[in-house]
């Protein structure tokens, strides 16, 4: 057995958010420190403009909730994200329009002569235009997203990383960083995964099995049968579709290229990928 049949496997500790911003001063990111140091100097602005008319305990009693608040709202967490970002977007949720319509322009309301249902109905706003990333697809097969730019997918397949050695292990991982690092624009892997179904596969061995040329042929296509019978019913069988999305503001040709860097890049860590 060689020296590099016996590598160990590399390890690196990740924290399960890679996306957390940098921590500046006091544990807290840049984005913390501006609520509160906002916060801060609006208490004392408020404080200096009534310090000669408000008792001092009168001022502190009602800015302690407010200083608890914004200190809630830098520090706090919902559903993974800031609690800051969170009541953002659910007051751009709140303030979007609930029914959308596929429109190439705004929704002409109906004539004043139109005749509507008496009560709540009549109070209920247009529709809005539906407005959806993709504007179309490009003769190359590319996603065109307008001014954001143009998406390239990529087809790929998985790779049987428990059965490796920790040697291989460690080659695969390394050429799938050497990919990562070599994005320069935003990309995406999206996995689906799909309950395969046996029963057609059996069904047709059953119904191919009484003409075989011999009847050992025919038993053997029986015992497969019984096989795929007893694998469906013991084990939950998936197929994985996984597809690589890479963006580019640059152009369709530079999309383009970043998908076929990803095909040879991928082929290098073992991973059979096509651009579709």
């Amino acid at each position: 057995m060689s020296r590099r049949d016996n590598e160990a496997p590399m390890r690196a500790r990740v924290p399960a958010d890679i996306e957390r911003p940098d921590r500046i001063a006091f544990g807290m990111s840049g984005r913390q420190l501006v609520i509160l140091a906002v916060t801060g100097l609006l208490l004392y602005a408020v404080w200096t403009a009534v310090a000669t008319l408000v008792h001092p305990l009168v001022f502190l009693a009602g800015a302690i909730p407010v200083a608890a608040g914004a200190f809630l709202l830098a520090v706090g967490r919902r559903d993974g994200i800031p609690l800051d970002a969170w009541a953002l977007a659910a007051l751009r949720h709140r303030r979007r329009p609930r029914r959308l319509v596929p429109a190439d322009g705004p929704v002409i309301p109906a004539p004043a002569w139109v005749a509507t249902t008496a009560g709540p109905g009549d109070r209920l706003p247009l529709p809005a235009p539906l407005r959806l990333p993709a504007k179309g697809i490009t003769s190359d097969g590319l996603i065109d997203l307008g001014s954001d730019g143009t998406t390239g997918l990529v087809a790929a397949s998985t790779v049987a990383f428990g059965l490796r050695t920790p040697a291989e292990q460690n080659g695969l991982v390394a050429g799938f960083a050497r990919w990562l690092h070599s994005l320069d624009g935003p990309a995406q892997i999206v996995v689906r995964a799909q309950r395969v179904d046996l029963t057609y596969l059996a069904d047709r061995f059953l119904a191919a099995a009484p003409g075989l040329a011999h009847p050992a042929l025919e038993e053997a296509a029986h015992a497969h049968v019984a096989f795929l019978d007893d694998l469906a019913g013991q084990r939950e069988l998936l197929h994985r579709q996984v597809t690589v999305a890479v963006r580019s503001r640059r152009g369709a040709h530079h999309a383009a290229h970043h998908a076929a860097e990803a095909v040879r890049a991928l082929a290098g860590c073992e991973v059979p990928a096509r651009v579709l």
